[in-house]
């Protein structure tokens, strides 16, 4: 089990490092994208680290209600943030009025980055991955 954990923060960490070129390069929504994509897999990794089966959702807000009383409780409101970019950033069509001031800012890639490096850095701690 803690061989598939590990996998899956390997994974997070992945797309970590692809939000941090996206920023760089400016690619902002990309940023939001993977920003979202590295906490959606590092929660899920935490469930399955802690012996459970994780909801089949994208949705973090239904993902971190799994995992209950967590190491990520003070970044809730934060993380739950991070979903309105997940259908937003995908698709040009993406629906209307997703985000009222359009497509993800730099302000929003900043923070979005930040969010998942934070929950990056909590999950290697707890799942004693350093």
């Amino acid at each position: 089990m803690k061989e598939e954990a590990k996998r899956w923060i390997e994974f997070a960490g992945e797309d970590l490092k692809i939000a941090e070129l996206a920023l760089k390069e400016k690619l902002y929504n990309q940023a939001c994208f993977h920003s979202q994509q590295c906490v959606e897999k590092i929660l899920k990794g935490f469930i399955i680290f802690k012996g459970k089966i994780y909801p089949k959702t994208h949705k973090l807000v239904d993902i971190i209600s799994k995992i209950g009383k967590s190491p990520f409780d003070n970044l809730k409101d934060e993380i739950v943030l991070l979903d309105r970019f997940y259908i937003l950033t995908r698709y040009p069509n993406a629906l209307p009025g997703t985000l009222p001031e359009g497509l993800p800012s730099e302000k929003d890639a900043i923070e979005s980055l930040e969010i998942a490096k934070r929950v990056f850095e909590i999950a290697k701690k707890e799942m004693e991955l350093e």
